[in-house]
């Protein structure tokens, strides 16, 4: 017997949730903001999709959004789902040149922006040449459509393209600080799968409460918490961007139970005079992306008791890989913990060849998570994805148990006299010096080691800071070609736009 195979049915996520749990509080537009129940949302976006059919919009045309956070954006993410455009999202991070270049690559026919980025918009406009409609969220600039627009189609949608799993549902830039951003594909399966990984592995339920703070055109705005609890019937608090006073508001007295962060975000927390007195008790997962996070960050959260956990994603994962049980997090303390449910992950060395425990190599991740590749970067695409899996670029050991530790990016380490030197594990020490707020080590060209450490600092206000007591300090805890040969204290530490240290803009200034 033989099966004929079909393609995997693709979900439309806020209609079926509206048909099990209407009325439960699906979104809540900012702390103490209205509450959106899934009926209510389900029929703003179908308003929304409905809107956009109205201007030409057909499945597979892209469509571009050059906004903050704000519910009008996670419309359109929805809307992208129900009918199959693909949300092409600008990184306001970027600059207007950078900008044009992207949207000359997607050649979208419908660009939406907030208010906030309306000068920019301007600056944009001549380079168009595919655009057709340019919406504002807000008070439109003169000849521009405005999205309020959208209030006056049906809350029913009439009819939904057959969508496949490999069908794309946007298109998420890597960072970068030359050359064009790649455009990482994500499809309709890539993220009903990392849905699927995150429910399965993390716990989540219904009853979960998760603010979205990091910028929703990466990858971890939609992925990390807000796909999987639209899935279970959860809620989402939406918030414009990272605040220290609302984070705290939101932990105290806005019902959160899983929260997210980067690492300088939490830096940022515990240098707060409101961290000594914030009750964490209400918080079931508290954990770290983007970059490893220092020891001394996790430390201060496990003096409070709390199972602060690092988390590893990146955007040609789609989000979530792995996880740490919650009786391990105190003697791993490093470590991101095991694959999550349908990931398979290997370490190889340079030959290609997986490598044995505790030995360092590069992380290859396949599944269904996956990109499928690079828009419109075919060579791109071909150096990334081999043989059905994703090479990272990141570092990583395995350990006997089993238990994955990401190294740090493999452009990070540099060899300092034919010795690998991991930055991150050097940059958890000197974050353990008092008086040190921010930490980054780069690798230096020197005439005799080939490449040397060399720390940038970021200190607390009025901290007395001794660069010799503080070397002192780092040779007692790590090895000698470890230890950085210059220290650079800065006022501030430039970061990519999810907040992450750019170190390649380090590397740049410091050689």
């Amino acid at each position: 017997m033989t099966y004929e195979q079909t393609s995997l049915y693709v979900t439309d996520f806020l209609e079926k949730r509206c048909q099990l749990t209407p009325d439960r509080v699906a979104l809540v537009e900012g702390l103490g903001g209205p509450e959106i129940t899934f009926r209510e949302w389900n029929e703003r976006v179908n308003r929304t999709a409905n809107y956009l059919r109205s201007m030409g919009v057909e499945k597979g045309d892209r469509v571009s959004v050059y906004a903050s956070n704000c519910p009008e954006y996670l419309d359109l993410f929805w809307a992208a789902g129900k009918i199959g455009f693909v949300l092409h999202n600008l990184n306001w991070r970027l600059t207007v040149h950078e900008l044009t270049q992207i949207v000359a690559d997607a050649e979208p026919v419908v660009l939406f922006y907030s208010n906030d980025w309306r000068d920019q918009v301007d600056e944009l406009r001549p380079s168009f040449t595919t655009v057709r409609h340019v919406v504002a969220f807000g008070e439109p600039i003169p000849g521009d459509r405005s999205f309020a627009e959208r209030d006056e189609f049906p809350t029913a949608l009439d009819g939904r393209p057959d969508l496949d799993m490999d069908d794309i549902w946007g298109i998420y830039y890597t960072g970068g600080t030359t050359g064009l951003p790649k455009g990482a594909i994500l499809t309709h399966g890539n993220l009903t799968w990392n849905s699927v990984n995150t429910i399965t592995s993390w716990g989540l339920t219904a009853d979960h409460v998760a603010p979205l703070q990091l910028p929703f055109f990466h990858i971890g705005g939609p992925n990390i918490f807000m796909v999987p609890l639209v899935h279970l019937g959860g809620k989402t608090i939406l918030c414009t961007g990272f605040d220290i006073d609302e984070s705290y508001d939101l932990i105290e007295k806005g019902g959160i139970t899983h929260y997210v962060a980067v690492p300088t975000m939490y830096q940022m927390l515990q240098s707060h005079p409101r961290w000594e007195d914030a009750d964490f008790s209400k918080l079931a997962l508290v954990i770290s992306g983007g970059a490893p996070c220092p020891v001394p960050v996790m430390q201060k959260f496990w003096d409070r008791g709390i199972d602060f956990k690092m988390g590893y994603g990146l955007t040609e994962a789609a989000g979530n890989n792995f996880w740490l049980p919650a009786d391990r997090v105190r003697d791993k303390t490093t470590s991101v913990g095991f694959p999550i449910m349908h990931i398979e992950m290997k370490i190889i060395d340079e030959a290609g060849n997986e490598v044995g425990p505790n030995e360092a190599g590069e992380l290859l991740i396949r599944g269904p998570h996956v990109t499928p590749g690079y828009w419109r970067r075919p060579e791109a695409t071909a150096e990334t994805i081999k043989d059905g899996w994703l090479y990272t670029g990141d570092l990583a050991v395995k350990d006997e148990e089993g238990f994955f530790t990401i190294k740090g990016r493999s452009k990070d380490m540099f060899i300092s006299g034919g010795e690998n030197v991991y930055p991150a594990e050097v940059e958890s020490v000197m974050l353990a010096y008092e008086g040190v707020a921010e930490a980054a080590l780069v690798g230096v060209p020197h005439e005799v080691w080939g490449e040397v450490g060399k720390a940038v600092l970021v200190l607390d206000a009025g901290a007395d800071f001794s660069e010799d007591t503080f070397l002192e300090f780092l040779g007692e805890r790590l090895a000698k070609y470890k230890l950085p040969r210059s220290v650079v204290v800065m006022p501030e530490i430039p970061k990519t736009a999810i907040g992450k240290i750019d170190k390649k803009l380090l590397a740049g200034e410091s050689s």
